[in-house]
């Protein structure tokens, strides 16, 4: 089964991505179309060696053109913004589109652990809805009793 993975740090960035290499490929194409992004092919290789995606398309390409190691540091300071843009859709809300335009099928799941802030899990649910994306699945870490 394909899957779209939404992750939510507890610092509230958000990631996503899908194993499918294909699928994160046409995803790729499709964003960097939309934002007029030209990537050359490491770049374009750093991409789908990447787990997920979590830059905004601004920070796209210099995050991209990092040495791997230095991707890894950087991008739990970035992650992908769910404000809109000019009253339409968020980047967040047109990399969902993007992977539901490369897979029809594609399911979604958000993860989150108790430390994510409800907030930003919240807006980002209220996103998925606002595109008529109303089933996903809800993936949390629970608390062990050593935690409590």
């Amino acid at each position: 089964m394909d899957v779209l993975n939404i992750l939510v740090s507890p610092e509230g960035r958000i990631y996503l991505g899908t194993d499918n290499k294909n699928y994160m490929n046409a995803m790729l194409d499709a964003m960097t179309d939309k934002f007029s992004i030209d990537l050359n092919a490491t770049q374009k290789k750093h991409f789908l060696e990447d787990a997920m995606v979590g830059a905004p398309m601004s920070k796209l390409a210099a995050y991209l053109s990092l040495d791997p190691e230095k991707m890894g540091e950087e991008i739990q300071t970035l992650g992908i913004p769910t404000d809109s843009i000019n009253g339409g859709m968020s980047e967040f809300q047109e990399w969902v589109q993007a992977a539901r335009d490369a897979n029809p099928d594609l399911k979604i799941a958000i993860k989150c652990d108790s430390k994510t802030p409800y907030k930003t899990v919240k807006a980002m649910m209220s996103e998925l809805q606002d595109m008529s994306e109303n089933r996903y699945q809800l993936i949390t870490n629970l608390k062990t009793a050593s935690e409590e």
